[in-house]
């Protein structure tokens, strides 16, 4: 090499070149020589390689190589060309004594390493958009994972750029971190509790994307769009975002709704206050009544005298198990609960054919409306505080 060297500066002295502006000459021809190398290795990566394998990414049947070799990812890898060609040929153009070699290798190194913690970033977020298209790791909360990896990798580089100015091992960087781990670890507090809080629902099975959960405490109702790693976002049923720590979701209770989901039923509980003075033994017209429209079957009687509410409760049942939109899978009971001020409850306990929100509240009416309508065909009445109009006294018939 410094035949080479010695060669060009004799040229150089020929052509008239004096000794002192030989070396300047020298320098100025090389960097010119490897500046037009390195471009013309740029235009072929962007105009050569780049179209080149999107067109035989294009040309396959899988889907997975159109994500992983995307055009960010493309332009990355062009980009970590130039810095190879220079620190192969500034060695070979300058003599290894010089500080300007020194100076020039070192920018060479810490633009290399930005690079390539660039190209390792975008090439882990082609890698979560290539997972969250498979069925099998969609209801992962992965993207948590992902960012945690971003920041190791942005965090190794950063170590190695201040290794590279300071000329120092990057084992020695790492010492000096070490000693300060307090402050790092108060620093990146949200982080660490985050990366923790999120293998916990990962591993446990705990919370998916998409998942409906309940957690008053943050005002969160609805379902889970994304789960980072310093936050999870809920969007609310009036098209709100709560954003929840996940190490809160660790610590506290929250409900979620996916077995509700699955097991395609959603639970109907829901309670009519009957008035206790309506609830007698059946006449003998109501009960030739009853047994005309069949309402007796299936009633246990130990002796000739039934209440009126047992039928009631019979019949409640039987329309429940015959209603198309009642899921027959599941339990379907009507039942008292313990005795009010307000009246007894009678609670009706059964599960919709579905899960969606507006078929399930207009089931519920439906089944409650046919419940208020045929009270009065048991003699029996719904207790409801009484009003102005149910008093007759003077002073609320509204004369003088």
């Amino acid at each position: 090499m410094n035949d080479m060297n010695e060669t060009i500066l004799r040229w150089l002295g020929a052509l008239g070149v004096a000794n002192s502006e030989s070396s300047w000459v020298y320098w100025t021809i090389a960097l010119v020589a490897i500046a037009l190398i390195v471009l013309l290795a740029n235009v072929l990566c962007r105009y050569v390689f780049i179209p080149l394998v999107k067109k035989i990414t294009k040309r396959t049947q899988s889907s997975w190589d159109d994500i992983l070799f995307n055009d960010m990812l493309l332009r990355d890898i062009a980009h970590l060309v130039p810095p190879i060609i220079i620190a192969m040929l500034i060695p070979m153009a300058f003599d290894h004594e010089q500080p300007l070699l020194e100076f020039i290798l070192k920018v060479n190194a810490i633009y290399m390493v930005v690079v390539i913690a660039k190209l390792l970033c975008t090439f882990l977020s082609s890698l979560y958009k290539l997972s969250v298209r498979r069925n099998s790791l969609r209801s992962h909360s992965l993207k948590g994972v992902y960012q945690m990896l971003k920041i190791v990798v942005i965090c190794i580089a950063i170590i190695i750029v201040i290794s590279i100015l300071i000329n120092k091992n990057p084992g020695y960087i790492l010492t000096a971190l070490g000693a300060s781990a307090a402050v790092l670890m108060l620093v990146f507090k949200d982080m660490i509790l985050g990366l923790v809080a999120g293998v916990q629902l990962t591993a446990n099975d705990m919370l998916r994307p998409g998942d409906w959960i309940s957690m008053p405490k943050y005002g969160a109702d609805g379902d889970v769009m994304e789960v980072t790693l310093t936050t999870v976002k809920v969007q609310n049923w009036d098209k709100t975002i709560t954003t929840i720590p996940p190490y809160a979701l660790i610590s506290d209770s929250f409900q979620n709704w996916r077995g509700m989901k699955e097991s395609g039923g959603r639970r109907v509980k829901r309670s009519v206050y009957i008035d206790m003075r309506s609830i007698a033994f059946c006449t003998e017209e109501q009960m030739a009544e009853f047994s005309e429209r069949g309402w007796l079957e299936g009633v246990e009687r130990e002796d000739k005298f039934v209440v009126n509410l047992h039928v009631f409760r019979n019949y409640l049942e039987n329309y429940l198990r015959q209603h198309h939109r009642v899921n027959q899978n599941m339990i379907i009971m009507v039942r008292q609960l313990q005795p009010t001020a307000q009246g007894l409850p009678l609670e009706l306990y059964f599960f919709s054919d579905g899960t969606d929100w507006v078929p399930y509240e207009h089931l519920q009416s439906e089944i409650f409306e046919h419940v208020f309508a045929v009270l009065p065909t048991f003699g029996l009445r719904v207790f409801q505080s009484p009003m102005g109009i149910d008093f007759n006294g003077e002073g609320f018939s509204g004369e003088r």
